[in-house]
């Protein structure tokens, strides 16, 4: 039997094999760029201690995962992001999907709903209903719920400068319907400081913003308490270039800004850190993404107990969504799609994801269809059911390769972290445009590989085919945005406009003070003012928010 080390085999067998045969590229490397070897043996973990660094299933690190049975007590939440045109529209398909097996829903607004104007103002001309549904006012959120009993099935709003608005919308919904508010339960992704980042749905400055955050958490402490109050997302980063490394590091980063801005405000980590949750995108490195899930788990665990010095396991639980990766779809073949989102799926499961979201093949050109979606949850479906991949704990817990790149995630988003507290937290960077900068220059780099063909992505820089595949695609009807604006005008003519003005005066002084918002939105809300008129006054009182140049 071979007695060498695994040094001793590349530099050996390995070495002369290349010699002979040359390597089908000159270099293998992470996202980040780190080469890696062709084989990873003992040494890799020579330093590594089982119980430090994986312990067990909802164990302190919990990097083996938050729940002692994960998914052997239950799947995780197969929960399809769809919204698009009317409140309707939205509402019949959350139903359809509810009735092929989805266990909770996620609403996606239009961009006039989520940069807060009016589906009949003149900023939203042309993209009402386009990218998600019109909500203007608490009547368009009683019709996307109508029928959803809303104390029984969770709800996630991927929402975020309007977040606290939509949230005292949902909550008038459900106070209509006569749910009892201690039994809602959903998350709202409220997270504007990746917005400043990376997705540019902002409105207001981010020191205003996030005083409305910590209200929130505030008020659902004692209101809401199976509220999720934020959904800290490193998704939207991913998507616009940056590493798996510089996801987690600069969520984290985010999120130790909002613990800090709410520790301040009297609150406590135990008070907050239970109902936060994080979200996270899934790229195609299949393994570099099964270790970055785990890694992040470990890192959540240690920052709560070393800087917030909290021993509360469920504090210290990270709890995560995970989305396939949009920006990895593809209009060219776009079939190839199904492939690349079923691996995706697949690597977040291993990865020990709590809440899944698989893309539609046919995102890469316009909304899903229905049949699309359809075929989009049967992937996870089939995953849960079929594969047994939900049948063992971590399944590739031990492996050299698996630890040793966990190892290497954290430490590289370590490091990142630390940068970001030495320049002042992530409040500061945001606004000197350090993480822009940062994702910037991933996202170059990534294309470039591609255009130099050092990166392979199937029948776009190889493998094409010659005519672009253009199929049948869903499109939205521009009646319905015509509808909107009339129901939402009709609404304006009988509702108590006295009201809406005492409301609205209301919300002006106390974003001149310190009271806290939340019940001032949905006492707003409730009297049927709009999104627009509400956001029009914090506009008026805080101003907005210009980007960062980076350049």
């Amino acid at each position: 039997m071979p007695s060498h080390s695994t040094h001793e085999w590349q530099e050996g067998p390995y070495k002369q094999a290349v010699d002979r045969f040359k390597e089908r590229q000159p270099r293998f490397e992470s996202s980040s760029g780190t080469e890696v070897d062709p084989m990873y043996g003992p040494e890799a973990l020579a330093e590594w201690n089982y119980h430090e660094k994986l312990g067990f299933p909802g164990e302190y690190p919990f990097t083996r995962g938050v729940q002692p049975t994960m998914y052997r007590g239950r799947l995780w939440t197969m929960r399809q992001y769809a919204g698009f045109g009317d409140a309707e529209e939205s509402n019949r398909r959350y139903k359809f999907l509810l009735e092929q097996g989805q266990t909770g829903l996620s609403v996606a607004f239009d961009l006039p709903t989520q940069i807060g104007y009016d589906s009949d103002d003149p900023h939203a001309e042309g993209e009402v209903g386009k990218v998600g549904v019109a909500i203007a006012s608490l009547e368009d959120m009683e019709t996307l719920t109508g029928g959803l009993p809303l104390d029984k099935v969770t709800t996630s709003m991927t929402i975020n400068a309007t977040g606290s608005i939509l949230l005292a919308m949902y909550v008038a919904a459900a106070k209509k319907q006569g749910a009892d508010l201690a039994k809602v339960g959903g998350t709202i992704q409220h997270d504007v400081l990746k917005e400043y980042i990376a997705r540019g749905t902002y409105i207001f400055p981010p020191r205003p913003s996030l005083r409305l955050i910590t209200d929130v958490f505030a008020w659902c402490k004692d209101n809401l308490p199976e509220w999720n109050t934020i959904s800290i997302s490193g998704y939207h980063m991913r998507e616009a270039g940056c590493t798996a490394a510089q996801e987690l590091a600069f969520t984290f980063a985010d999120a130790i800004e909002y613990c800090d801005a709410a520790i301040a405000t009297g609150l406590t980590i135990d008070e907050i850190a239970p109902r936060l949750s994080f979200f996270w995108a899934c790229h195609s490195n299949f393994l570099e993404e099964v270790a970055k899930f785990r890694a992040s788990r470990r890192m959540w665990a240690r920052i709560v107990k070393e800087r917030y010095g909290s021993d509360n396991s469920r504090s210290q639980s990270l709890r995560f969504h995970t989305q396939t990766g949009g920006a990895t779809l593809t209009a060219q073949q776009p079939m190839n799609n199904l492939l690349r989102t079923a691996f995706q799926a697949m690597s977040a499961v291993l990865g020990g994801t709590q809440s899944l979201h698989t893309n539609s093949w046919d995102e890469a050109l316009a909304l899903p269809t229905e049949g699309s979606v359809e075929l989009a949850l049967r992937t996870q479906q089939i995953i849960g059911y079929e594969t047994g991949a939900a049948d063992v704990i971590d399944p590739l817990a031990g492996s050299y390769y698996i630890e040793h790149l966990t190892d290497r995630v954290e430490a590289e988003a370590d490091a990142y972290i630390k940068r970001i507290e030495d320049m002042g937290g992530a409040l500061v960077c945001i606004e000197q445009g350090f993480q822009q900068r940062e994702i910037q220059e991933s996202a170059y780099r990534l294309q470039h590989m591609m255009e130099t063909k050092e990166r392979t992505v199937v029948g776009v820089n190889q493998f094409q085919t010659e005519a672009l595949e253009v199929p049948d695609i869903m499109r939205v009807d521009p009646a319905i945005g015509r509808r909107q604006v009339a129901r939402l005008q009709a609404l304006r003519a009988r509702r108590d406009n006295a009201m809406v003005k005492r409301c609205l005066v209301d919300i002006r002084a106390a974003a001149r003070g310190t009271d806290n918002m939340v019940p001032l939105l949905i006492a707003a809300v409730e009297a049927y003012a709009t999104i627009g008129e509400i956001c029009g006054i914090l506009r008026e009182e805080w101003g907005e928010y210009q980007e960062v140049l980076t350049i």
